[in-house]
């Protein structure tokens, strides 16, 4: 009876060892954080506007690799709010943001590829250099207005894990405005979705730079084959975070985009498409996991 307990121990023990040895196909990643900012003035002679201000942001990866299959999602939360005594609340970050590509490998690090993406916002954003007579601000976004729909065949290189790159020579791209005094902003004059057919290249990277100092960064290019292609859409992401400690990060956020279709408003009451450029950094709470 001892015998057979010491060899089941031993067996149980064996087989741990052989499970913990046996490497996952899933990779999971993710991080949430929030920063913020407060102030307030009494009695202060230099004059100034109380004001607080929050941020929340959430980033998830998926990652499955396994044979010749290589299927990666990525899905993006973002949303901020800035109070101020004289101005009220207003948004300051707005983001959804999700996509998945799946890819046969062909040879060493080259797979053929089939790439989604969606991106809209949460909630309505506001033009607050244009006040309406009948009180509040001009509207130029909100949920689904816009949003952006894309899918494309091709091939992803993806040399080793921080880096990725996925070439779409035929790629089908959606805007959709489901606010019909908002369309004229997004090139959609009367239609709430204009179709475009063409390539996309989408560029990842990501990992840690130098110690404690991480980042990430994501470029798409989309061209319109069939108007204008040399007009290239542009969207650029970039994030960085410095750890402190366990729980507290600094961070820095960077989100460029350039589209020809999209119609910027401007105080003298025009609008043309213009560079489009947002930068969110803070020091909060961040956790990874």
């Amino acid at each position: 009876m001892k015998r057979l307990i010491l060899s089941t121990f031993a067996l149980i023990g064996a087989l741990s060892l052989a499970a913990e040895e046996q490497t996952s196909p899933w990779t999971m990643a993710g991080s949430a954080g929030i920063t913020g900012s407060q102030m307030t003035l009494t009695n202060w002679a230099t004059g100034g506007d109380p004001s607080f201000a929050a941020d929340f942001q959430f980033n998830y990866s998926v990652d499955y690799k396994k044979d010749a299959i290589l299927w990666q999602n990525r899905l993006e939360f973002a949303y901020g709010l800035n109070r101020t005594e004289s101005n009220g609340t207003r948004k300051t970050n707005d983001k959804i943001y999700l996509s998945s590509s799946y890819g046969h490998k062909v040879s060493e690090g080259l797979y053929v590829s089939a790439l989604m993406k969606f991106n809209t916002q949460f909630a309505p954003g506001y033009d607050y250099a244009v006040k309406l007579d009948e009180g509040g601000y001009k509207q130029t976004s909100g949920f689904m207005a816009p949003a952006y729909f894309s899918g494309g065949l091709g091939v992803e290189w993806k040399p080793n894990a921080w880096l990725s790159v996925n070439a779409s020579p035929t790629t089908w791209k959606a805007t959709v405005v489901n606010v019909e005094e908002l369309q004229p902003i997004y090139g959609l004059d009367g239609r709430s979705t204009r179709h475009e057919f063409g390539g996309n290249v989408k560029i990842e990277a990501k990992g840690t730079i130098w110690g404690d100092l991480s980042g990430y960064t994501r470029l798409n290019l989309f061209s319109n084959f069939l108007e204008n292609p040399q007009n290239v859409d542009v969207d650029w992401t970039m994030r960085f975070d410095l750890k402190i400690n366990k729980w507290l990060s600094a961070n820095v956020n960077f989100h460029m985009i350039y589209d020809d279709d999209i119609n910027i408003p401007q105080p003298d009451g025009s609008a043309y498409p213009c560079l489009q450029v947002q930068e969110v950094a803070g020091i909060g709470l961040l956790v990874k996991f």
